[in-house]
């Protein structure tokens, strides 16, 4: 329908804990298909891991780089730095780590951030700022839901509810 690309989850560490998530043969089979209509999947990894989660992380990141995904949206720097050390995959830095300044942005490409998605409280101004002083790639929300908390980091639901919301189990409070 002319997306240049698709935002996945996978069956691991992403904030859909709700949804019906790709499985990784779907994942496969998805990327291949829109490989060959010249477009790009990225994989959201973008909960924030608990000492749990460590375990699947490696494998599975090595597993969406077999399938030649090609991004993953992740919010935790440890993510980051595993995925740095032991794979050869884009990362694009989620929403959910609230970037909305210069230095911010700085500190992520710095850490091997290939784009960063702005924090969605960013004025046109600044983001502007970011893009004019940072030498990566930039993009923004321009619609979609806004936890009540800043930009994600919403405990609201976890009191509330006992969902997570940096679990993908988030109740929009």
């Amino acid at each position: 329908y002319g997306a240049d690309a698709v935002y996945i989850g996978g069956p691991l560490l992403n904030l859909r804990a709700n949804a019906k998530n790709f499985s990784m043969e779907e994942i496969k089979e998805g990327v291949l298909f829109a490989h060959n209509l010249n477009k790009k999947v990225y994989v959201t990894v973008n909960i924030i891991l608990h000492n749990e989660d460590l375990k699947d992380i490696l494998n599975y990141l090595k597993q969406l780089e077999e399938y030649n995904v090609d991004a993953i949206i992740v919010s935790d720097p440890a993510i980051i730095k595993i995925a740095r050390k032991n794979t050869n995959l884009q990362i694009h830095l989620s929403t959910q780590a609230c970037t909305l300044n210069v230095l911010a942005a700085k500190f992520w490409k710095d850490a091997g951030v290939d784009r960063i998605v702005l924090g969605r409280e960013c004025t046109k101004e600044e983001i502007k700022d970011i893009i004019d002083n940072v030498d990566v790639e930039i993009e923004t929300f321009i619609h979609g839901a806004m936890c009540a908390g800043y930009s994600g980091r919403c405990v609201m639901s976890n009191f509330l509810t006992n969902r997570d919301a940096n679990r993908g189990g988030c109740s929009q409070i």
